[in-house]
């Protein structure tokens, strides 16, 4: 079988590098709510720990990111990252069972983030959700599409390191 390519271990090393842009240039209703005069922590070991018997696939871009609040409130959200290059048929459920055993493991409210990086326009998973019986459950993510990025003179002259990603 040849060698995929491998773009997840790119996403990762710039994140890392460049979290607070990453969360401002695609996700600024998210931005506008974090402390970023406070430390930030990476949590990918955790992260690994709670996916690594999973049967949903192991994902090498995926961050676990604690953050603190802007509101004041001595809380911590857990933002987790998806940076997903191809059609996949259950990535809406993936990212609702991430969201839940992170939050099974800290209690802790999660944020789920989505940036899809594949080449179908019509492809737009932001939700997952299921009812029956009089039960309900419905999870709704931030969602964001490279391709809806396609103004080249406009994100030539950003400032932000995501612009040209």
């Amino acid at each position: 079988m040849p060698d995929q390519p491998d773009y997840d271990s790119p996403w990762k090393d710039i994140l890392e590098r460049f979290f607070c842009d990453f969360v401002g240039f695609f996700f600024p209703d998210v931005h506008a709510g974090i402390d970023w005069e406070k430390e930030y922590t990476f949590m990918d070991k955790e992260f690994q720990q709670l996916v690594r018997d999973s049967e949903m696939g192991r994902r090498l871009a995926d961050k676990l990111v604690r953050v603190h609040t802007r509101d004041g409130k001595p809380l911590m959200v857990l933002t987790h990252i998806e940076v997903q290059g191809s059609y996949e048929h259950n990535f809406a459920e993936r990212i609702y069972v991430y969201n839940y055993r992170i939050y099974d493991k800290f209690r802790s409210p999660v944020v789920s983030l989505a940036v899809l990086t594949d080449e179908s326009m019509t492809w737009r998973p932001a939700s997952f959700g299921y009812k029956r019986w009089g039960f309900r459950l419905e999870m709704e993510f931030p969602m964001t599409k490279l391709l809806d990025y396609n103004d080249v003179e406009t994100l030539e002259n950003d400032p932000n390191p995501f612009a040209i990603v």
